[in-house]
């Protein structure tokens, strides 16, 4: 009996190890596909692409700063950037900044929120996310109207709402830090 459970542990084990050996290569291609789509979908067209970590002072994930340049001028400046503060948990973005600090554009990465609430923040399901578009944070209060701010809340969804604009908030605070918007 022991021999027995042994044996069919030692084969699941051996199985599951097989399987994580296999796709771990693919996985790993696909999420970094799916960055650099995201990144190119908000800022504008790019040659070279450089890479910094920006830890943030409150603690948690670091931040990461992909500056965009086209014939050696910055042409945008990509944010991923995230919040805990949504309905559902974290929620991470990705937000593109002109040189003057003006939105380019935002690309949702990853939430949990509610499928015909939240999620509305993403592109694909509703025009929220484009009311961020050609604005800039330092005279667009990033709050939904409700907390006295400029932007109009997803229905039904204000948590998610709130979110949104703490994770933009959060990339703009670093994209300033790091020398943008001058």
């Amino acid at each position: 009996m022991v021999v027995t459970l042994f044996i069919v542990s030692a084969v699941a084990a051996f199985a599951l190890g097989g399987v994580y050996t296999i796709t771990k290569e693919p996985i790993a291609l696909a999420r970094k596909a799916k960055l650099e789509s995201a990144i190119k979908a908000v800022v504008p067209d790019f040659d070279h692409l450089s890479t910094k970590v920006v830890p943030v002072a409150e603690g948690g994930d670091s931040l990461f700063l992909y500056v965009a340049s086209k014939d050696d001028q910055v042409v945008g400046t990509a944010i991923k950037t995230y919040t805990m503060k949504g309905f559902s948990g974290k929620i991470e973005l990705m937000v593109g900044f002109l040189d003057d600090g003006t939105i380019e554009n935002t690309a949702v990465l990853l939430h949990k929120e509610t499928p015909g609430l939240g999620d509305k923040m993403d592109q694909r399901k509703s025009d929220f996310s484009l009311q961020f578009i050609g604005k800039n944070p330092e005279n667009f209060k990033l709050k939904v109207k409700k907390d006295g701010g400029d932007v109009d809340a997803i229905t039904a969804a204000t948590i998610s709402s709130r979110a949104f604009c703490d994770a933009v908030q959060r990339a703009y605070d670093v994209f300033e830090k790091e020398g943008g918007a001058k």
